[in-house]
């Protein structure tokens, strides 16, 4: 091949090279003019996340009894091991175990459970491994019981690090519907009887599925506890 002719195919690839490569440039640019940063909308009742104080955002999200448990453990391990090695304290967190699906009823009291135990234990598939049968106290704060899933680490102790709880109310109208099933009590008495139960640290949320999203929208990261 004569020289001239290669010369310009050599010079004809090196300019069709460069017209892909400005057309993506273009393109690119044109892209990143049509986009916009995602900023999620604020919701007054969401407010609360905003509020916690701490330099680390983390919620524990559950819906079964053995991970509702799993969950206070969890956050020990967390909030301990934050002290361990970055010679931090709890209050360097925002730390929320949600409690939803059947893992709700983690956030009545003992005086409920001591109630409605058998209910509660049955649709949570929660049995007392040392009886076999039904919780009567709320396993979620039995502090002297290391064969459970919490490994000691009860509601109380996790109230004293400032853990919050978030319970989903759209479970809790559930658990008293079903209790009034069983029981034939009324349902609507019986919600309010499990609302005025809720362990301390503890707020309602409209459904802890939505809370869940909604928290990652906060900056929270997301462990998932079963």
């Amino acid at each position: 091949m004569d020289k001239s002719k290669s010369e310009f195919k050599a010079r004809r690839s090196l300019l069709t090279g460069m017209g892909v490569a400005v057309a993506g440039v273009a393109a690119g640019t044109a892209c990143a003019q049509d986009s916009k940063e995602f900023e999620p909308a604020r919701h007054e009742s969401d407010a609360w996340l905003n509020e916690l104080s701490g330099q680390h955002r983390v919620w524990i999200d559950t819906s079964y009894g053995l991970g509702g448990m799993e969950a206070l453990h969890y956050s020990n391990n967390i909030l301990s091991s934050h002290a361990s090695v970055d010679d931090g304290s709890d209050a360097d967190y925002a730390l929320v175990i949600c409690w939803r699906h059947y893992a709700t009823a983690l956030g009545f009291d003992d005086a409920v459970w001591k109630k409605y135990g058998e209910i509660f234990s049955g649709a949570m598939g929660l049995k007392d491994p040392a009886t076999g049968g039904a919780f009567t106290a709320n396993p979620a704060n039995l502090s002297d019981r290391m064969d459970l899933d919490n490994g000691g680490d009860t509601i109380d102790k996790m109230v004293g690090r400032d853990v919050r709880f978030a319970l989903c109310n759209a479970a809790t109208r559930w658990y008293a519907g079903y209790v009034a099933g069983e029981t034939g009590g009324d349902r609507e008495d019986i919600y309010q009887e499990l609302v005025e139960a809720a362990v301390p640290n503890s707020r309602f949320v409209a459904a802890g599925v939505f809370a869940t999203t909604r928290a990652q929208e906060y900056g929270y990261s997301l462990l998932y506890a079963g």
